[in-house]
């Protein structure tokens, strides 16, 4: 069976509305729930990075720098299973390498625990505690992604990190959408010199190179801005070019929807413009905005990474995953320390994520989909 729209749906006949009807096929796409699921976990981490997070971001070990992930054993000496734990790590110097290296201290062993206590933080911004995921007692550490170049968790910024990369695709959002949605509406509601002129202007924005812009762009910002005005900088750059694409999109469903008979109705019976723009084509636009946005969000990632990558993004002690990414800038640093390599993975994960979950909700709202 096949839905249509206007009334003539199979599922409107049987009572469904349409949002009964995108939620029936999202369900059953399999990809786009599993993208959902992986979404969900990455904003629980954006929320409880702290808590999850073993060590500050910003802690050095300096007698730890370039260490690898830490091993966990769940099996002890003898080989029985038992709790898991970590040995102690001791570092030495190759003398034909010049780099340090490192080996488990057999004679030292500390438990893995759950819900220590560590550094304070609050969470949720609200509740004053230090309460940790997990963590060792005394003077052993756990690194689960290892270290960077000066003896920082790299498991413990990737946390931290989640919270720029993950934020900056909505923050992105908000700002261009409403003037999206304000110059295309305009554009293909009034239609005549007004569309005319707006038509060329979406034009202009999108002819520009996007790439050598954000770079131009990302150098301007003044060095002396804090990282979270450099934040709210790359966010307003990333914005200023990635309206006039979505607008033009909007201007194209508004024609369409502002010739159909009922929008020819409320305006027969006297409707005025902003009542049939807010009861009409408001609602009718809102399928086609929530898989925009979702799709949005994975661009606005890959370039805050990119220009965190260049060194023209977030700087320290803000982390996203770009920035952390470009530690790995060097084919020796990835030869020599290839765990500097797992916020790419995060990234990419975050990537496919977000596409397989806008491509179910592009599927879920497909008025002419089979059921």
């Amino acid at each position: 069976m096949t839905e249509r729209v206007q009334g003539t749906a199979i599922g409107e006949e049987r009572g469904v509305s349409q949002w009964q009807l995108a939620w029936r096929r999202f369900r059953r796409h399999r990809v786009g729930r599993a993208g959902a699921v992986i979404v969900g976990l990455f904003l629980f981490v954006l929320v409880f990075a702290e808590f999850l997070s073993p060590y500050p971001h910003t802690q050095q070990f300096r007698d730890a720098t370039y260490a690898p992930p830490t091993r966990i054993h769940i099996f002890d000496e003898n080989g029985r299973l038992t709790r898991p734990f970590v040995y102690g790590i001791k570092r030495t110097l190759n003398t034909e390498l010049w780099r340090w290296e490192y080996v488990e201290d057999r004679t030292r062993k500390y438990p893995l625990r759950f819900f220590v206590r560590g550094f304070s933080y609050k969470l949720l911004g609200l509740i004053p505690t230090d309460i940790h995921l997990f963590g060792v007692d005394g003077d052993g550490r756990v690194f689960l992604f290892g270290t960077d170049e000066m003896g920082r968790d790299l498991f413990s910024r990737i946390m931290m990190g989640s919270r720029v990369s993950m934020v900056i695709g909505p923050f992105v959002v908000a700002i261009s959408l409403p003037i999206s949605l304000l110059l295309g509406g305009v554009s293909g509601f009034y239609g005549g010199g007004v569309d005319m002129f707006l038509q060329r202007v979406f034009e202009i924005v999108m002819s520009i190179p996007t790439l050598p812009l954000w770079l131009a762009l990302g150098l301007a910002l003044p060095r002396g801005w804090s990282p979270t005005l450099r934040f709210f900088g790359l966010a307003g750059i990333m914005a200023l070019i990635g309206w006039a694409g979505r607008a033009r999109v909007i201007r194209g469903v508004v024609l369409a929807i502002r010739s159909m008979d009922f929008t020819e109705a409320a305006r027969a019976v006297g409707a005025n413009d902003l009542r049939i723009i807010a009861k009409h084509i408001v609602p009718n636009l809102a399928s086609y905005l929530i898989v925009n946005v979702t799709l949005t969000i994975p661009g606005a990632i890959i370039g805050e990474s990119g220009l965190s990558f260049l060194g023209i993004g977030i700087s320290e002690p803000m982390v996203s995953w770009g920035l952390l990414l470009s530690k790995a800038n060097n084919a020796s640093t990835i030869q020599n320390y290839p765990w500097l390599l797992i916020p790419g993975l995060f990234i990419t994960v975050a990537v496919l994520a977000f596409n397989f979950l806008g491509d179910a909700l592009r599927d879920a709202f497909d008025p002419f989909r089979v059921v």
